[in-house]
């Protein structure tokens, strides 16, 4: 066993947490420092048991506080006060509660009777609940600890009871500060009054629990580290005059603070994540991030591009004659964006946002034409064979009086006719070619690839847009994207991407009727109606599930089960379809297929429908269990109907369960049919990393930061860091600062292109 080293021996935020163990921190050996370490690795991205440090450690910051500076006195209480009290123990012990549980599982309740020292009002009651195999040995032991003249400190909600007494109920009682007594498992280790002083009369840290360690000594190892690191060991990293400009302390005074708030802290700042100690953690963390992602994009418009496109006004009259309809002023204002990318020196990286139905794949066209008037080749890549089809067969009939030649290309084609495609490709006879991952296959070559179109892109990952770009001259890249993402939101999540938004629909659109209806038999037998009525008027119905399989925990219906249902007992008239995640992928097009044809008029799905399939005929889209869905994904599970003339509803059916927060969401799906005011309020409730999923949107991982509730930070960091890009030639400083942004980790996470 290695021995300990004196306290003197200094800590710094680089060092490992196994580290710790001969540190001579209090009550911290290898063991401890190993199971430290491992929790650590759960909530620190991209670090192991090896290498996690005190600087992680730091970083998990508290998730609430308590006010425990002020001790008040039994005769101040009143009900539902939080308050401190210093008690003295009159009586303690177990009992059982009886016909609560079987007698294996048998309960009981801890009750603790006590007075203050001056005796000023009648005894209060601390009690909390015990359970479980070793209930008996766990009561003899706090019956041990609370004996009769033990003093301790009781924190919490104090209320007023039927027995005519103050009582506290306790979820555990590791909050209970002892003052004098024995206070480890062997009975033999004397309170230390140091590290009881840290619970009680101050504001106090709460902590969500760490692997084992509950927040009672996730603060005790906290408050020594933090004892121990001398503030030239926590380095600084923002430079002084953007400190001064943005009012921000010190890095080493707001990691202090942000676990231990000063006295004269306003507490409800810290609550809000508004105290000057969050500000300037939440700043730095934005900052760098905004600073890497404004280099990056930087250098890639230094970046000289291989095909060079002319848009003239004969060229720009060609394709107006080939245009089936009039543009919207959103659609024209985004083709001027895409033109100017296209006639500039550097290449073109534009994401083009629009919700469902909004026109995007027009617009994307329009610039692959540009790119063919040039003589270059095209490519558009999406994520399914069906949705590819569909695009090709829309883009064939517009472009059928143009010289042009459009071809698909999928995986499931013959061998046969891949190979010739690839020779076609290579030889420069295919003007724009339409795909799936096939697309970028090794054999995949292109004579003269000028523009690459990319649908649904986060469906896509890095290393495959990357090589589709390998393939050209490095070639323009328009990303389409159906998910909205608040404006708010579109510079931070895709910085190195220029956004296009069209925020127009198309005119003479009928606008989907949404309606929330409840899982029982009235609104089952409405909802029943309603479809019946629409497949007898030779319309077609998408029916949603959640799940797959049956799950007891969730208590959700099961697709294939409600598909037999749906087709053997409430329309065995009609022709009804099922799809789901675990067919495989031949089986799953074959379906979609028969729907796209009308074979199929009701089609029962898990959310694999999700991305894209354009059936006109579709005029109803019901969603089980709507309450169990984001509201973005219900979005666009709403935008697979309502695609031709005639009136389409949405049909949200949610449990009699559900949460105010759930039909409060469901709520906003009937009052709009905007995806972006749909996607602001989905942030709202459930914040970005699930809402767009923090892989696919290529959003990376904050510590501290939260995009929605940091938006005005998240602005002043990122004019700070076009400060610094601006000044990059002039200031060493900046020079330094943009080569630390370079090598940000985060950035290999938020690259999309």
């Amino acid at each position: 066993m290695i021995a300990p080293m004196s306290a003197n021996v200094s800590i710094s935020l680089d060092t490992r947490i196994l580290d710790l163990a001969v540190c001579g921190i209090s009550r911290f050996g290898p063991q401890t420092a190993s199971k430290l370490a491992l929790a650590l690795t759960e909530v620190s991205p991209g670090k192991d048991v090896n290498n996690v440090n005190v600087g992680d450690l730091l970083n998990y910051l508290p998730m609430r506080y308590e006010d425990r500076s002020g001790m008040v006195e039994i005769r101040h209480l009143y009900h539902g006060l939080e308050a401190s009290l210093d008690l003295t123990v009159r009586v303690a012990g177990g009992y059982p509660v009886r016909n609560r549980r079987s007698f294996k599982q048998r309960l009981y309740i801890f009750k603790i009777g006590a007075t203050d020292q001056r005796r000023t009002g009648p005894q209060v009651i601390i009690w909390w609940f015990v359970s479980g195999a070793r209930a008996q040995q766990i009561i003899q032991y706090n019956a041990k600890r609370f004996v009769p003249g033990t003093r301790f400190i009781a924190f919490g909600k104090w209320e007023w009871d039927k027995h005519g007494t103050y009582s506290l109920r306790l979820n555990k009682p590791d909050e209970l500060e002892l003052i004098a007594g024995a206070d480890d498992e062997d009975g033999e280790v004397e309170i230390d009054p140091k590290l009881a002083a840290i619970h009680v009369g101050r504001r106090v840290p709460i902590y969500r629990k760490l692997g084992e360690f509950r927040t009672k000594r996730l603060r005790e190892i906290v408050h020594e580290i933090l004892a121990r690191i001398p503030d030239k060991s926590i380095g600084e990293t923002l430079p002084a005059d953007l400190r001064k400009r943005q009012e921000l302390p010190a890095r080493a005074d707001a990691l202090r603070q942000i676990h231990f708030p000063p006295e004269d802290a306003a507490l409800d700042d810290y609550e809000r994540a508004r105290s000057p100690a969050h500000r300037r953690l939440i700043f730095e963390e934005v900052f760098w991030l905004a600073l890497g992602l404004l280099v990056k994009r930087g250098q890639r418009i230094r970046e000289h591009k291989g095909a060079t496109i002319k848009i003239d006004d004969a060229a720009k009259q060609r394709i107006a004659t080939v245009l089936p309809f009039k543009l919207t002023d959103a659609q024209r204002k985004v083709v001027k964006e895409i033109f100017r990318d296209l006639r500039s020196d550097a290449p073109m990286n534009r994401l083009l946002q629009g919700d469902v139905g909004s026109g995007k794949t027009i617009v994307a066209l329009i610039a692959m034409l540009a790119a063919m008037e040039n003589g270059y080749q095209t490519a558009l890549m999406v994520p399914t064979e069906i949705l590819a089809e569909q695009h090709a067969r829309n883009i064939k009939r517009i472009l059928a009086r143009t010289p042009y030649r459009v071809e698909l290309l999928i995986g499931s084609m013959k061998v046969a006719e891949k190979r010739a495609l690839h020779q076609a490709l290579a030889k420069g006879e295919i003007d724009t070619c339409i795909g799936t991952h096939a697309l970028i296959q090794e054999r995949v070559a292109f004579k003269k690839l000028g523009l690459v179109v990319i649908d649904e892109q986060h469906r896509f990952g890095v290393m495959q847009r990357a090589e589709l770009r390998a393939r050209g001259l490095n070639p323009e890249v328009l990303v389409m994207t159906a998910t909205p993402i608040p404006r708010s939101l579109a510079m931070t999540v895709y910085g190195d991407l220029d956004v296009s938004i069209i925020d127009e629909m198309p005119p003479g659109r009928t606008p989907i009727v949404t309606k929330v209806f409840a899982d029982n038999e009235t609104d089952r037998k409405e909802v029943k109606q309603l479809l019946a009525r629409e497949v007898r008027a030779g319309r077609q119905v998408y029916v949603v599930y959640p799940l797959v399989e049956e799950s007891e925990k969730m208590d959700l219906r099961d697709a294939t089960k409600r598909y037999e249902y749906l087709r053997d007992r409430v329309f065995p008239k009609f022709s009804v379809g099922l799809l789901h995640g675990r067919m495989k992928g031949e089986e799953k097009e074959e379906v979609m297929r028969r729907f796209v044809s009308g074979k199929i008029q009701i089609l029962v799905s898990t959310t694999v429908i999700e991305v894209g399939v354009d059936v006109p005929n579709a005029s109803v889209m019901v969603v089980e269990h709507a309450e169990r869905f984001g509201l973005s994904q219900l979005h666009q599970l709403r935008g697979r109907v309502g695609r031709g003339a005639e009136q389409s509803f949405c049909v949200l059916l949610a449990s009699d369960k559900q949460t105010d927060v759930a039909r409060e969401r469901l709520g906003i799906m009937e009052e709009t049919n905007d995806g972006f005011r749909i996607a602001e309020k989905d942030l709202e409730i459930r914040g970005p990393g699930e809402v767009m999923g923090t892989r696919q949107a290529g959003l990376p991982e904050f510590r501290v930061a939260n995009l929605v509730r940091d938006l005005d930070i998240l602005q002043a960091a990122r004019k700070e860091a076009e400060f610094y890009v601006n000044q990059v030639k002039s200031s060493p400083e900046a020079a330094k600062m943009i080569k630390r942004a370079q090598s940000d980790a985060r950035l290999k996470l938020a690259a999309v292109g």
